[in-house]
């Protein structure tokens, strides 16, 4: 695009008034307006054609890949002309929803063919946030037309929660409940490796006897097994309706999604592989199984990309889904929300058949505001009719857990702030007791 500068547009109506004068003084010099117009145009042409053309410029963009939320980095715009490049550039873009850039054009100041221009960018909201479209601006040698091209970068910045945060709080509880180191067991099935033979002793369980061993060298030998430490941990987060209400004005599936982050970083940590799974009225993607701290920024994206969703939870195909998925044995941890009893229903059906296979930790965010209601002083007949109903919301919520925990799945029921130490106790505390 090409256009005419504030200094071409004053030049332009700075002759209307010596036009009009001469005009009325001799007006058989009425002409000298034109002329005077045609100068300027004249110019302007001038201007665009020896001062760099539109098509000699690329834009680029170098811009963080993850961006913490709340968090400020810094973009760079590059721009590279082919041939003599402005002495100065503007530029300016625009983002989607989940990033902000610095207010007003930013200025491009060239050394050669090259200028760069920093630009803050922040976070808004947790998600894929991406740099949409660039306008890069530059006047011509006369400083009377704009030169200006767009281009659409598409550069993806994933928005997700403060990492930085989510490392420091599980180093702390990483240093509180020491991992757990290879110990030696007794017993065996799934999730037991072998160890050694030792000789038996009165203590020795009769099942680990091995005859043939025994037999060989004349004396009662029992095998010794250690505990497999690498099943996976598989974080399994609904992204449905309720579980985008706000919870102590924050979303539940954020603070789900940071409590997810610190359990990956430490189970990471420990050994043990993990993977990210989401999924609302369908399934949204899985990280598959990783291993190592080294590819913990992979789950990070993973869990970052889960959108708000105002669709109601599929439980059926979500963790039907995540079953075919998984080919061993593994501790899925499912964060959700539950609004009433025929959705708690499904949910406690697929539960059950993910525990014919899986060690399953189910994770739910106690409302304390639900509860202060349900505590609330019956002043007046609405209170009362508030606290009837927090009450019953609260009891029917009781009733699944308590049916869930009979069922054999292991429950962390913990208010919104400490849910994620609270998850990090359940998990340590399963390995402690050799269900891993």
């Amino acid at each position: 695009m090409i256009y005419p500068t504030r200094r071409a547009i004053i030049l332009a109506a700075a002759g209307a008034p010596v036009s009009l004068l001469v005009g009325l003084i001799a007006p058989g010099y009425w002409v000298s307006v034109a002329a005077w117009l045609a100068l300027v145009i004249g110019l302007i042409m001038v201007d665009a054609l020896i001062g760099p053309a539109r098509g000699a410029a690329t834009v680029v963009v170098t811009a963080p890949t993850v961006l913490g939320m709340g968090a400020q980095e810094t973009a760079v715009f590059r721009a590279v002309f082919d041939r003599a490049a402005p002495r100065q550039a503007q530029i300016t873009a625009q983002t989607n929803g989940r990033l902000s850039l610095a207010p007003g054009p930013a200025i491009l100041r060239f050394a050669g063919a090259t200028g760069e221009a920093d630009v803050a960018l922040s976070s808004v909201r947790r998600g894929e946030g991406e740099i949409l479209t660039l306008w890069l601006r530059w006047q011509g040698v006369l400083g009377l037309v704009w030169m200006q091209i767009r281009e659409a970068p598409h550069r993806k910045v994933i928005v997700a929660p403060d990492v930085q945060a989510v490392k420091s709080r599980a180093m702390i509880l990483f240093a509180r409940d020491a991992q757990q180191g290879v110990k030696l067991q007794r017993d065996t099935g799934e999730g037991s490796e072998f160890h050694a033979l030792r000789e038996v002793d009165g203590a020795t369980d009769p099942r680990v006897i091995d005859w043939k061993q025994s037999a060989r060298h004349g004396t009662l030998l029992g095998k010794e097994f250690r505990t497999d430490r690498n099943h996976p941990v598989v974080l399994a987060v609904d992204t449905g309706r309720a579980m985008c209400e706000p919870l102590l004005g924050q979303p539940r599936v954020d603070r789900a999604i940071n409590a997810a982050l610190l359990l990956a970083y430490v189970s990471l940590k420990c050994g043990d592989p993990a993977g990210a799974f989401g999924f609302d009225a369908r399934p949204r993607g899985f990280s598959g199984i990783v291993s190592g701290p080294a590819a913990f920024p992979r789950l990070q994206r993973q869990l970052a990309s889960l959108d708000y969703s105002q669709e109601e939870t599929n439980y059926t195909l979500g963790l039907t889904q995540l079953g075919v998925s998984l080919r061993r044995r593994s501790l899925v941890v499912v964060f959700t929300d539950f609004a009433d009893s025929t959705t708690a229903e499904l949910m406690v059906e697929n539960l059950t058949r993910l525990l014919r296979r899986h060690v399953v930790l189910f994770v739910v965010m106690r409302d304390e505001e639900l509860e202060s209601l349900a505590r609330a002083e019956p002043v007046d007949a609405a209170a009362v009719s508030r606290a009837v109903t927090a009450r019953g919301l609260l009891k029917s919520r009781e009733v699944v857990i308590t049916r869930l925990a009979r069922l054999g799945v292991h429950v962390v029921d913990a208010p919104a702030p400490r849910i994620g130490s609270a998850l990090i106790g359940a998990y340590l505390d399963l390995k402690r007791k050799d269900l891993l």
